[in-house]
């Protein structure tokens, strides 16, 4: 089948515009009950094969790009600098008005909503090859139930509108469908579109668009989300089952986790067997501006580790830094050492290529601005800035930090690396997971970077908790990727968004405790980066239901504590 693949030039241009739009306005009558003859509308769209590619081409630019790392604010791996507004739902101070609770709910139903049109209208059009409307709609459903499994993690009970409704409707002033009732659907849905969709990883023209494996491994992610273990167990193995995927390596232990995050780890490099779906970009077409956001060179880093992010990675025998003879506080420097590999490969290390460039120390101190050595504290307009001393370098291009908008690699949406991880969760769940499912999982990405085996021996012999090393695992791997957030609330773990963000410890940077210094210090002695953040049970474990919304239809009603 020969599909519009979505990054290409043209599709983000006028007649891309021309479709969403079409798409989100379809089936409003016309006051005088006329065809528009300068415009795309139902009555002569929906005629051929080209027509669902373009709509559906249309349908995936609406899929999170760059806004799902952002969704990382949400929790407490990161800390924006300044007034962010995902930071400030993660930290519990948000009133029901504020913008980004209504615009989630406003865009996420508007995809639902081009979705549904499509589904209403695909089956009469004309067929170059046969099944391949059917195959386009299996990828609407798909995209259909994304949209929808946001809606449901972020306020829980929600309107199920599976048809196209007009301001008149009486559907649009029912209330919310149970949020149980929802995730039923949203499961059979995906059933029903993996019957339909292609095992093979999509190539050429296909190449970025859905298939039978996203459609299987979303099925895993909701079914994990909602505890269904059974269910997401069985999806996750339906996805390694395939056998099409394989974690991505370059054969360096030390730098393939990295590389999949660059250019080289593309969709479109032809070398990633990994990534089970992603939103695309393209050098001079589609573009995003991540890497200047995580080292920006003359303001404030927008994406900083935290000092709970960095004492989460192992050291290289497989114990918590607690435990580790292997962990040394002394310095800066020292507290890379002897670490889980993921952390070199996630986080800024002294002696890294960066794009932050000047780092505040005296010139005949830093011959070479290129090579990171030292955090900057002070904003003077010369260097990136860091509110915990930290910094990112996963999804970092270092030539694009001093350019605006210039990134062009891939924003991973599914790995196969999740995939490994909800299986290996699933299955402690349910009280049947045995070593040989660890080897088969989460061994598979300790072994790309040379980590030392999760052994079930092993951890009962330090009084390691099981579950506590599965969710450590999903944290490092999955680090920066926007999954923090959902997972936290689904483990009901919400006190951790409640604490300080912290950074680095004070004693390694004498100027953060000299006399007259405005850094706050706690009394451990680490860096405080944002305070008077709280938690409150069960009132942040859904977001409120949005006052415009409610305004709109009281029967909506409102989520608990709100």
């Amino acid at each position: 089948m020969k599909c519009i693949h979505y990054n290409h030039t043209y599709i983000f241009g006028k007649i891309s515009i021309c479709l969403l739009a079409a798409l989100s306005l379809a089936s409003c009558s016309d006051f005088l009950d006329r065809t528009p003859m300068d415009e795309i509308v139902d009555e002569t769209y929906w005629n051929t094969q080209q027509q669902l590619e373009m709509a559906a081409t249309a349908i995936y630019s609406r899929v999170k790009a760059k806004n799902f790392v952002d969704m990382e604010n949400l929790a407490e791996n990161t800390m924006w600098p300044t007034t962010n507004q995902y930071k400030d739902i993660g930290s519990g101070v948000f009133p029901v008005t504020q913008p980004t609770v209504n615009s989630e709910w406003a865009n996420m139903y508007r995809d639902v909503r081009e979705c549904n049109v499509f589904l209403e209208n695909y089956q009469g059009a004309t067929e170059n090859e046969p099944g391949a409307n059917e195959r386009l709609a299996a990828e609407v459903r798909v995209i259909r139930a994304l949209a929808y499994s946001f809606l449901a993690s972020f306020y829980g009970d929600i309107p199920l509108i599976t048809k196209t409704l007009n301001p008149d409707d009486p559907e649009l002033y029912e209330a919310r469908t149970p949020h149980e009732e929802v995730i039923d659907f949203l499961l059979a849905e995906l059933d029903a579109a993996a019957a339909i969709l292609p095992a093979e990883i999509p190539t050429g023209e296909n190449l970025g668009r859905i298939s039978k494996g996203t459609a299987l491994a979303l099925k895993a992610r909701i079914a994990l989300a909602n505890y269904r273990y059974d269910v997401a167990e069985e999806a996750a193995k339906a996805v390694m089952d395939l056998g099409v995927y394989e974690l991505y390596s370059n054969g360096d232990p030390t730098t393939s986790y990295w590389e999949l995050f660059t250019d080289k780890g593309k969709l479109a490099s032809g070398n990633n067997r990994e990534t089970i779906f992603a939103r695309m970009h393209k050098l001079d077409v589609i573009m995003h501006n991540l890497s200047r956001e995580i080292q920006v060179p003359d303001q404030f880093a927008r994406f900083v580790p935290t000092r709970s992010v960095v004492e989460s990675y192992l050291c290289t025998d497989g114990l918590p830094i607690g435990k580790s003879q292997r962990y040394n506080d002394d310095t800066y420097a020292s507290i890379f050492e002897n670490r889980d590999p993921r952390m070199r490969q996630t986080i800024l290390v002294p002696g890294d290529s960066w794009g932050g460039r000047y780092d505040g120390r005296p010139v005949d101190e830093n011959p070479d601005p290129s090579v990171y050595m030292t955090p900057k504290f002070s904003q003077d307009g010369r260097g990136s800035v860091t509110t915990t001393g930290y910094y990112y370098k996963k999804y970092v291009d270092p030539d694009a930090v001093p350019t605006y908008n210039r990134d062009d690699n891939d924003i991973h949406h599914i790995r196969y690396a999740e995939v490994l991880l909800t299986y290996a969760e699933a299955k402690f769940e349910q009280g049947t997971l045995t070593q040989a499912d660890l080897d088969m999982s989460i061994n598979l990405l300790r072994d790309r970077v040379g980590m030392v085996h999760m052994d079930l021996a092993f951890l009962a012999a330090h009084q390691l908790d099981v579950r506590e090393e599965i969710r450590r695992e999903r944290r490092v791997e999955l680090m920066l990727e926007g999954h923090r957030y959902f997972d936290v609330r689904r483990w009901k773990e919400g006190e951790r968004l409640g604490r300080d963000i912290e950074g680095v410890k004070a004693a390694w940077f004498p100027k953060l405790t000299e006399s007259g210094s405005s850094f706050r210090i706690n009394e451990e002695g680490y860096l405080v980066a944002q305070w008077n953040r709280k938690f409150e049970d069960p009132k942040n474990y859904l977001w409120p239901v949005p006052q415009p919304q409610i305004e709109r239809n009281p029967n909506l009603g409102q989520n608990p504590g709100w």
